[in-house]
């Protein structure tokens, strides 16, 4: 168990120091305790932040872990990407991970999926996966080269940026995959969320946009007033609008529904926010040089 200061609080934004420079934080998400956990990417570990004391424990887990979801099962999955494996983590630390088929695929994204699974994406073998909560894996031909994040639609399919197809996909819960060209060349789409209003929200960290698609393929790009934020992950917030990190520019953004911009600096420029999540009525977000920043939703 560690204990770190807060460092860092202005009118709307708060960062607690969570471990260390080298530690990387990277994603986090709201676990099924109430606590927000984190992977750090470089450090082989998941942290839990208790949401009484702010007290930070931490469980060491396999290689690389990246993105982090909570799970159907009470458990916490989480891709570890450089140990190529698919982890789990109960909340009272109990650790367990399985291997998908496609060796060497580099897992990266992953979201509970409609059916009672987990989905991830193998970005570097443009595959999808499905494991089940006992580790039954199931893979996919993914529908355009290197699968990113990905996330739930509102019309019970698997949705997910395609990075160097320059699309976003969408795929069925038995593999029929379809790609979504994006109109701007070189987006290079990142996260991706379901939004308030029955369609995607993604990042475009190659064109510092933010774009929208609706179920059936129909494409909307907001451009940001700095077209080197290199926008990164995106959440719903609690506030009907969409949040996202600036990795380019150690912002937090915000885009309502109509496209209205704004943000919020953090501490440094060169933070690295990765991802974010809404936790306890605010967003929170992961800082790679070893903080977690707390973003208040203002009327």
């Amino acid at each position: 168990m560690n204990e770190f200061n807060e460092r860092y609080d202005t009118d709307s934004v708060r960062e607690f120091t969570v471990s260390d420079a080298d530690a990387g934080p990277y994603a986090l998400t709201e676990g099924p305790d109430g606590a927000l956990w984190f992977t750090l990417v470089h450090r082989g570990a998941v942290a839990r932040r208790d949401p009484d004391d702010g007290r930070v424990t931490v469980h060491p887990v396999g290689d690389g872990p990246t993105v982090i979801t909570a799970g159907p099962d009470g458990a916490l999955w989480f891709t570890e990407y450089r140990a190529h494996r698919i982890g789990r983590l109960t909340p009272e630390g109990a650790y367990s991970s399985f291997a998908p088929r496609t060796p060497e695929g580099g897992p990266f994204g992953i979201t509970a999926g409609p059916d009672g699974a987990l989905w991830f994406t193998l970005s570097s073998a443009d595959r999808v996966g499905r494991v089940t909560v006992d580790g039954k894996v199931t893979e996919y031909p993914a529908p355009g080269a290197f699968p990113s994040a990905l996330t739930t639609g509102p019309d019970g399919a698997l949705w997910c940026t395609l990075n160097q197809g320059n699309a976003v996909g969408r795929l069925t819960t038995d593999g029929h995959g379809t790609a979504y060209p994006l109109p701007t060349e070189g987006a290079g789409p990142v996260g991706i969320a379901a939004g308030p209003d029955g369609a995607l929200w993604f990042t475009e960290i190659g064109a510092g946009r933010i774009g929208r698609i609706t179920v059936d393929g129909a494409v909307t790009e907001y451009p940001l007033p700095d077209p080197a934020a290199r926008p990164h992950a995106v959440t719903a917030g609690p506030d009907g609008a969409l949040w996202f990190t600036e990795w380019g520019g150690g912002r937090v953004g915000r885009i309502t529904a109509d496209g209205h911009v704004s943000s919020y600096p953090l501490s440094r420029t060169d933070c690295e926010p990765h991802g974010i999540t809404a936790h306890d009525g605010a967003l929170w977000c992961a800082l790679e040089t070893g903080s977690l920043a707390r973003i208040e939703v203002r009327p």
